[in-house]
């Protein structure tokens, strides 16, 4: 008997898992524009895909095209999602004219936060909203309470 480990080797302990109206097609988006590398591929019969996983650095995604009568719908078909992806990149501003070029819809362009990141917000093809951002300062929690009061306060 082999000790199966509990928490699978080469896996975070928590993994996104998105549905999508066309897991080839986000695939192919994710690797292009994110820089991801596809770890594996599921697909059926249909061409539809049961199961993939991706990597995007040291994160892993999985992904599958929805099956709404087993409850996994994406947010194309429930209209909207209520949570944003957060990844880090090299070089913020090319990776979202990229993603903007290849589909995206931009909800916040780039632009310096008061937090230290240069980030932007978009909404991929398949309805996932995704915030891209590159680590420009360091910012102490002191710094970063008294910027956010002023930035909020108008």
């Amino acid at each position: 008997m082999t000790d199966v480990q509990p928490i699978p080797q080469n896996f975070p302990r928590v993994t996104p898992y998105l549905f999508v109206d066309d897991a080839n097609a986000a695939i192919d988006f994710y690797c292009r524009v994110l820089g991801a590398t596809e770890r594996m591929r599921m697909p059926m019969q249909s061409g539809k895909i049961a199961h993939a996983e991706i990597a995007i650095g040291d994160a892993v995604i999985m992904l599958a095209d929805e099956a709404p009568d087993m409850g996994a719908r994406s947010p194309k078909t429930i209209g909207g999602t209520p949570s944003m992806l957060y990844v880090y990149v090299e070089d913020v501003d090319r990776v979202f004219n990229d993603a903007v070029q290849s589909g995206a819809t931009v909800l916040n362009s780039v632009e310096d936060k008061f937090y230290g990141d240069r980030s932007g917000e978009f909404e991929d093809p398949f309805g996932h909203c995704w915030s891209i951002a590159t680590h420009v300062e360091d910012v102490s929690d002191e710094e970063m309470s008294r910027r956010m009061t002023q930035a909020m306060s108008g």
